[in-house]
């Protein structure tokens, strides 16, 4: 996620419910381990829409100035949230008018790291309702996307992140981020390749369990020798990746996937694995562009 020396910063978007802080929370810990600052970001949603009361609207300088207010009160409430938690961090805040989708991409442009959170609504709100911009966010991020559920997670002892490998640019650089991940947190890294059926429910036989051995143990070997502190798990698993991963991450620090896969568009399309992931983890799921 970062470089020696890099300053850019941890950004998240700051739920108005005081009561859903997990991302907050999150992210907070995360700069505070990187030494780096935090940017909250809240977007206002525009003024001249929605409005459903019964007495006469307000002017649009009345509705905009409420929202303003409302705005900086949340900025305000999540800013001394952090300092308690973590008193040394830097703290920035962001108070934006217009579609979050598009703000929150172009935050992602000089960040280390965007965190959201995630309610885990219905699989259909996830992906259609307006409730949610983590999956438009990930299609166009610059940078790692964390996806922090609500309620926080239990995970297990000793800690531990997954990774999904299979072979890509997106994979490989997912796989930089999981070990970086786990030497930040002393956690161990379990990086999985799922062998997964074709249509007619058959496991593909020109990709042979040793084969795909060969192609994690080599994608892990580098990034091993960087991280000799991290105990390295790696695995070859026959079934669908979105239930594996999923499986394999219940009690996680963290899943980390690529937003694409091996098709280099895979990313991009409606039940894809790191869209799947989204849906179903329940701990903190960081999705990885590949650079450029």
């Amino acid at each position: 996620m970062s470089r020696p020396g890099d300053r850019r910063p941890v950004v998240v978007g700051v739920d108005p419910d005081p009561g859903h802080r997990t991302a907050l929370a999150w992210a907070a810990d995360e700069a505070a381990r990187r030494r780096l600052p935090l940017r909250t970001v809240h977007v206002e949603g525009a003024p001249t829409r929605g409005y459903r009361g019964r007495d006469v609207p307000p002017s649009w300088q009345e509705w905009n100035e409420a929202l303003h207010k409302a705005g900086k009160h949340v900025l305000e409430e999540a800013t001394d949230f952090v300092v308690a938690r973590h008193p040394t961090v830097e703290v920035e805040s962001l108070l934006v008018e217009g579609d979050p989708v598009w703000v929150l991409r172009e935050q992602s442009r000089d960040a280390t790291a965007l965190v959201l959170g995630s309610r885990h609504l219905s699989r259909r709100q996830e992906v259609f309702g307006s409730a949610s911009i983590a999956l438009p966010v990930m299609a166009r991020t610059h940078c790692p996307l964390v996806v922090v559920p609500e309620p926080e997670h239990v995970t297990q002892e000793p800690a531990y992140y997954v990774v999904g490998v299979d072979g890509s640019a997106h994979s490989a650089t997912a796989v930089d981020v999981a070990f970086e991940e786990a030497a930040l947190r002393g956690a161990a890294l379990r990086a999985l390749l799922v062998l997964e059926p074709g249509r007619l429910g058959i496991f593909d036989e020109r990709r042979p369990e040793q084969e795909s051995r060969r192609l994690l143990s080599e994608t892990v070997a580098g990034r091993q020798a960087r991280h000799p502190e991290v105990d390295l798990h790696h695995e070859v698993v026959r079934g669908h990746p979105v239930d594996v991963l999923t499986d394999a991450s219940a009690h996680a620090l963290g899943l980390v996937v690529g937003t694409r896969g091996r098709g280099g568009f895979t990313g991009m399309l409606l039940g894809s694995v790191s869209q799947g992931v989204l849906h179903h983890a329940r701990c903190p799921v960081i999705a990885v562009p590949a650079p450029g």
